[in-house]
């Protein structure tokens, strides 16, 4: 493998984590990744009516509201963000 190789690959891999957020990025931490898993989830929950259908049947919800519950989780999905220290 040359170098140029490397950059390119390298490159590649910061244009696709620059376009989509999920993917992360060499500072994410342990929290900001679970942040992203559990909004990615549920936002996959809410698109697709046969697995929101499935939820709400589960809970004995209607689908509208689990629907609400799910966007609802999607701002805080793991709680409050933990204290940053300073370096």
């Amino acid at each position: 493998m040359q170098a140029s190789d490397r950059f390119n690959i390298n490159s590649q891999l910061e244009h696709l984590q620059a376009k989509y957020v999920g993917t992360g990025h060499a500072d994410l931490n342990r929290f900001e990744w679970a942040v992203n898993i559990q909004r990615d989830s549920y936002a996959s929950y809410v698109g697709h009516y046969p697995m929101l259908a499935y939820f709400a049947i589960a809970e004995n919800e209607s689908i509208a509201r689990e629907g609400y519950n799910f966007m609802q989780k999607m701002l805080l999905p793991c709680g409050l963000p933990p204290e940053r220290e300073e370096d």
